[in-house]
């Protein structure tokens, strides 16, 4: 049965379990991780995990269990991630994706290689949450340990500290170190990790993409002190995308194998994160959905958090402190693991531009991240509907937003060429 829940805030499709979640497929997948066979569940019931806006490529529901085995009676909160079953633009987004495959390879394969060589240099970093049961066949699902039972929150209703976005680039440097050096012991470990965002099958069809540089000429045109961008956008608006593409293409196709391409995280966005507090101080961050993991330049995950992760203010006066945190807990790990190769450098990240990437965050997902501020938000609506999407551009904050990163992009001589 499900519990009561205030409808407007969730998805509509995670309302209520497909038929097949229910007792029985519970039973079978505690009785395999608690190795009882005659684990018995007593009591179940399921709801959302999330609040509209927190996820999209997926349907979330937290399960509250109580089961018996001959030791006695307990209880325990899943985490239950699943492929949409109900027709719609979700599924026709992610229907034909490997999404899933990537995913599971990471908590089966990836992230406990990872752990094990931070381990093995006495690093005790944990790097995932527990995944206690994931297949493909004949569904495709993963089962996580609840970790709000661990006292870890999504942070809503208040933007995210300044130690918080450190702690997150903590644990992404972990990873990236991670990736690193076992690209240099087992050259092919991670090679079937290569489906980013632009992978995803439908992902150029979908409008948001399309209308993302449009919109965003238009804000340029009505914004007097933004006018002088204009030109500029104005010239790239009627290919962007194709050049968006090419430079992706380019670096999925011509790798420059070095210092710079590690494993990306491919989607670090603040609902992409847990923290846990202990009696009012930070004990600990975790990072969320692997997705689209996938080999790319370390840049690009940079990149995302800048959007994604950041506040406004964060991004426009202390970014550089938060990569300079980044570079610093990169390098140490690196040597505490014994890697060999070349260490990377903040003047190095400097040198690997990624133009048109950049351009699509500020244009497309920016917006939309201003948007979601309000809860009641559905994203899957805001994806289809152009205008509610059109209006996203020209909210206060993103408008400042934009003036004080188009500066630094200037700055930085994004738009010397076209």
């Amino acid at each position: 049965m499900s519990e009561s829940t205030d409808n407007i805030a969730y998805n509509d499709d995670e309302l209520a379990p497909p038929e097949w979640l229910d007792s029985n497929f519970i039973t079978g997948v505690l009785s395999n991780y608690e190795k009882a066979p005659e684990l018995q569940v007593t009591d179940l019931s399921f709801s959302p995990a999330c609040l509209k806006g927190e996820h999209y490529a997926s349907i979330m529901f937290r399960a509250k269990v109580k089961y018996s085995t001959e030791n006695g009676d307990f209880e325990k909160s899943l985490i239950i991630k699943t492929m949409p079953e109900e027709e719609g633009h979700k599924k026709d987004l992610i229907g034909s994706s490997p999404l899933f495959e990537t995913e599971v390879g990471m908590y089966s394969k990836v992230l406990p290689e990872f752990e094990r060589i931070l381990r093995q240099a006495g690093d005790h970093t944990k790097l995932c949450a527990d995944c206690i049961y994931h297949s493909l066949e004949p569904r495709k699902i993963l089962i996580f340990e609840d970790l709000k039972e661990s006292g870890y929150f999504v942070v809503r209703n208040r933007e995210v500290s300044q130690e918080e976005v450190d702690r997150a680039f903590f644990k992404l440097a972990k990873w990236h170190a991670a990736s690193l050096k076992v690209q240099e012991e087992q050259p092919h470990f991670l090679e079937e990790y290569t489906n980013g965002l632009f992978e995803m099958p439908q992902i150029m069809q979908e409008p948001f993409m399309k209308t993302g540089m449009p919109f965003f000429v238009d804000l340029l045109t009505q914004e007097p002190e933004l006018n002088k961008y204009k030109s500029y956008f104005e010239s790239i608006k009627p290919d962007f995308l194709e050049r968006l593409t090419a430079e992706w293409k380019d670096l999925r196709d011509n790798p420059k194998v070095d210092q710079y391409r590690v494993l990306c995280h491919g989607d670090l966005h603040l609902r992409n994160i847990m923290f846990q507090y202990e009696e009012g101080t930070f004990k600990d961050c975790m990072l969320l959905d692997f997705q689209i993991s996938h080999l790319f330049p370390l840049t690009t995950d940079l990149i995302y958090s800048i959007y994604m992760l950041m506040e406004p203010e964060q991004r426009g006066r202390f970014y550089e402190d938060f990569i300079y945190y980044y570079i610093f807990v990169l390098t140490n790990t690196l040597e505490e693991i014994g890697y060999k190769g070349e260490m990377p450098t903040v003047e190095g990240l400097y040198l690997n531009k990624h133009k048109y990437y950049e351009f699509f965050f500020l244009t497309t997902f920016l917006p939309l991240m201003w948007a979601l501020r309000e809860t009641s938000v559905d994203f899957g609506e805001l994806l289809q509907d152009d205008e509610r999407r059109r209006q996203c551009y020209f909210s206060k904050g993103y408008i400042k937003d934009v003036q004080r990163k188009l500066l630094t992009l200037d700055i930085c001589g994004y738009f010397k060429d076209v």
